[in-house]
């Protein structure tokens, strides 16, 4: 049957994951740092997903799918009730981490810092800085060192470090600049430390666009971070 439902671009979702938090059927969820329909069932077809997407990605399109089904959506919330949170914003929208405990934190301490260049913030860092050649780089969503209690001593040794927010920067400009960066400099690798909500992807898409942009060939490793402290996922590309 044809009828409303909503449609969504994901070469125009940032993943801010404000279309979830508005449909209230649950009929979107974040995935690999998009938005996505996962039930066309539990789509009403009323748009209250659309308003508060500042990308344009979300459309209502009359188009073949199945009936709405409110059992579906009632089990479907349901589900996601008694399921582990997934936070679907930046952590200010989300409950505070567990305590781990002083004493497991003194247990990884780092003696002292391991920065090695100086400044940090992506857009600051001039792209003919001699410590950039045949530099091994982290890409660190600025929100990780807060996450991360070895943060210094697990990614920072031995790489020069890069820092942003792909919410809050405009990251078009990053991209540009990493471009640039990677096309002048002998980069060796790229290791980018994001969060696991759904915003700090945006950070590694930055690091491939800019890889595939300049040209390079470099090895790429996305490593995301949960809310605990954790390291949810991390392979070389």
């Amino acid at each position: 049957m044809k009828r409303r439902i909503v449609r969504i671009d994901a070469n125009l979702c940032n993943g801010c994951g404000k279309c979830v938090a508005a449909c209230s059927e649950g009929a979107i969820e974040m995935r690999d740092g998009k938005a996505v329909l996962v039930e066309d069932s539990c789509c009403d077809g009323l748009g209250a997903c659309i308003g508060g997407c500042p990308t344009g990605a979300l459309r209502i399109e009359e188009r073949e799918a199945g009936a709405f089904d409110g059992k579906a959506v009632e089990q479907r919330l349901e589900k996601a009730l008694h399921a582990s949170p997934e936070p679907c914003g930046c952590p200010s929208a989300a409950a505070a981490r567990p305590d781990t405990g002083a004493e497991a934190a003194a247990a990884h301490a780092c003696p002292s810092s391991l920065l090695s260049a100086w400044p940090v913030q992506v857009m600051l860092v001039p792209e003919e800085a001699p410590f950039l050649e045949g530099a091994d780089i982290l890409l660190a969503a600025e929100c990780t060192p807060f996450a991360f209690a070895d943060f210094h001593r697990r990614f920072l040794r031995g790489r020069v470090a890069l820092a942003g927010c792909p919410k809050l920067d405009d990251p078009a400009r990053h991209v540009e600049k990493l471009t640039r960066i990677f096309s002048v400099r002998d980069i060796r690798s790229v290791e980018v430390v994001y969060m696991q909500v759904p915003c700090c992807g945006g950070l590694v898409r930055i690091a491939r666009s800019a890889r595939e942009a300049s040209g390079a060939s470099f090895p790429l490793r996305p490593t995301r971070i949960g809310l605990d402290g954790s390291i949810i996922e991390s392979a070389w590309e």
